[in-house]
């Protein structure tokens, strides 16, 4: 069969990796000072980063609608015999429903609820494109990405939790109490939603070397195929420390750097830095 992977733009996997396996994106629209911008193609994380530094209110984002994935839809499925759509997680947005919908009117477009966001939602696409391959049945490869969803491990650490704050998603007495105690936050994906783990303490570039360990050393249940280190803007001395960690305790095929689309950055800000791979 001939499949045609598509995905939200919330998947994060970088211009190498869309045209390595020709995956198609659909871009979530980010609301910035009132007006309507593309994820990726008419607006970036650094302008997103920049406008609030310069004093300007949070961006928020917003779910593709049934038409514009309708459209989408159209454009592939008279030239495949199937198309995917991997979404980001139902937990974090209402895309997956509309999509969903949209594709009622399809017979071989086939929907994923990645119950993921970021590359976390990238690795099920690269499920995808993997399995596609060979495929010759879509139901089947539909219901092993369902399936697939369930070992994806992924998790952030957070410098500083401002744009938390911002967006109504943590309290400034918490904030104060994190800044003061030089708390960093890992957040982690779970049942397909976000929540608070460990609290590392102390020099984010420490923290960060510490998460990654901690992430990586000593498991024998993590498929040591694909690694992705996903980041917003982070210095370069933290940077450094993570690879050197990612080196030492990783022992991956393929370690995929990334940098983080405008949904993680509106939400979590610069100094946001993650490990994501898969579970056996």
């Amino acid at each position: 069969m001939k499949i045609k992977i598509l995905s939200d733009s919330t998947c994060d996997l970088g211009e190498v990796l869309l045209k390595r396996y020709d995956i198609t994106l659909v871009p979530l629209s980010v609301i910035m000072d009132g007006k309507d911008y593309k994820d990726g193609v008419t607006i970036s994380p650094a302008e997103i980063f920049a406008h609030v530094a310069a004093g300007g209110d949070l961006c928020s984002t917003s779910a593709v609608s049934i038409g514009e994935y309708a459209d989408i839809f159209a454009q592939y499925t008279n030239d495949y015999d199937g198309v995917i759509h991997i979404n980001i997680g139902s937990g974090f947005s209402t895309c997956y429903q509309s999509a969903c919908l949209a594709a009622e009117e399809f017979p071989n477009v086939r929907v994923i609820d990645s119950k993921n966001l970021s590359t976390g939602q990238g690795l099920v696409v690269l499920k995808a494109c993997e399995l596609a391959e060979t495929c010759d049945d879509l139901d089947i490869l539909a219901d092993t990405l369902r399936s697939f969803t369930e070992k994806v491990e992924a998790s952030f650490l957070v410098d500083k939790l401002d744009y938390l704050v911002k967006g109504g998603r943590c309290s400034s007495a918490a904030a104060l109490g994190a800044n003061l105690l030089s708390l960093k936050p890992c957040i982690e994906v779970k049942d397909g939603k976000m929540a608070v783990g460990k609290k590392y303490r102390g020099n984010y570039a420490k923290c960060l070397a510490s998460y990654v360990k901690e992430r990586l050393a000593d498991r024998e249940d993590i498929d040591r195929t694909h690694l992705f280190v996903t980041k917003t803007e982070i210095s370069e001395e933290s940077y450094q420390g993570v690879m050197d960690a990612v080196h030492t305790y990783g022992g991956f095929e393929s370690v995929y750097e990334t940098t983080a689309g405008c949904t993680i950055s509106c939400h979590c800000g610069p100094g946001t830095l993650g490990v994501l791979f898969i579970r056996k």
